[in-house]
């Protein structure tokens, strides 16, 4: 299964909206924090978790889905955001904290939610394996179309949760998708000190279920194998599980120093950059000319000033209103 000439523009204009929101996200963010950090200050107050260099995950498996699909996140979840199409004015001031925000301001970047897209994320390890495991089944016990997608970080498969919610997964033969974003990294906890193996798509194993593991960052491969496992699942064939190899190009949070990473890592992993391997790989196959590349990250960067001054822009949440859409009525 290979990508359509549109599905590579697509695929390629997510990665770079993705990135270009990123940068223009890490920009902000700074401000007011200076001279003594304090993540409470500035436009954008609170942590703030990047996910430049995993772009290929989010679209190789999202290129797939419609937005009857549900899609659970982590708290790094911009780049799987906007390959769902979640709303980027929106979501860029539910981030600023503004009452235009997908959430009124309430969540922040690490609790984005966009019911028109079926699309929720946590800030909780593996906290979204439930949600999408009862995603799937109402949608089985309801006969209505669509899968659901978990992604999950590698460090999320050592939770109980996360077995708990696969068991039922595979023992209702649900229409679901473990992807596992691995990244290397649990905070700054290496996978191979906490792992007790090396690719947890081995552990599909114990559920009777197919594993596979992608290397190498590939948004080709990745969209190949999750084109067959969302197949299976719309076909009524079951679960699967995914563990895609990925590279954190950032710290963990704004401001990690990083210290944990071994020297020379970090430049390594820039040599492997998604975004101009792509670029790259479209032009030598003729899937794409210079000139549509060009007016992809145009139009990419002029889309993430919109939802930046959007943001800007809009009224900031009123204190008042914190408790309000929080309680049943």
């Amino acid at each position: 299964m290979s990508p359509t000439r549109e599905e590579q523009h697509w695929m390629y204009r997510n990665m770079v909206t993705s990135r270009r929101f990123e940068e223009a996200i890490a920009k902000i963010y700074f401000e007011g924090k200076s001279p003594a950090f304090n993540m409470a200050n500035g436009p954008i107050p609170g942590e703030m978790h990047l996910s430049d260099g995993q772009e290929p995950v989010a679209v190789g498996v999202c290129a797939h889905l419609t937005p009857e699909d549900v899609v659970t996140a982590t708290h790094r979840p911009h780049h799987q955001a906007i390959a769902k199409a979640v709303d980027l004015d929106k979501m860029a001031a539910e981030i600023f904290g503004k009452k235009t925000g997908l959430s009124g301001g309430r969540g922040g970047h690490m609790h984005l939610f966009d019911d028109n897209v079926n699309f929720a994320c946590s800030g909780i390890i593996a906290q979204g394996m439930g949600p999408a495991v009862g995603a799937a089944l109402s949608r089985k016990m309801q006969g209505k179309p669509g899968v659901a997608v978990a992604f999950v970080g590698e460090g999320a498969v050592n939770q109980g949760g996360w077995h708990e919610a696969m068991n039922l997964a595979a023992l209702w033969n649900l229409p679901f998708i473990c992807v596992v974003e691995d990244n290397g990294w649990g905070i700054s906890v290496a996978k191979e000190t906490a792992s007790s193996i090396g690719s947890h798509a081995d552990r599909a194993a114990a559920y009777g279920i197919p594993g596979k593991r992608i290397e190498g960052n590939d948004p080709y491969a990745i969209f190949e194998a999750a084109g067959e496992a969302i197949a299976r699942a719309r076909a009524g064939e079951g679960p699967s599980l995914l563990e895609c190899e990925t590279y954190r190009l950032a710290g963990h949070f704004m401001g990690d120093a990083e210290a944990y990473r071994p020297e020379g890592e970090k430049d390594a992993l820039f040599e492997k950059d998604p975004i101009p391997k792509m670029r790259e790989r479209l032009l030598a196959e003729g899937a794409a000319s210079e000139a549509e590349l060009n007016t992809i990250e145009e139009e990419s960067a002029a889309r993430v000033d919109a939802a930046i001054k959007f943001a800007r822009e809009s009224d900031d949440a009123a204190p008042e209103d914190a408790l309000t859409r929080v309680f049943a009525a």
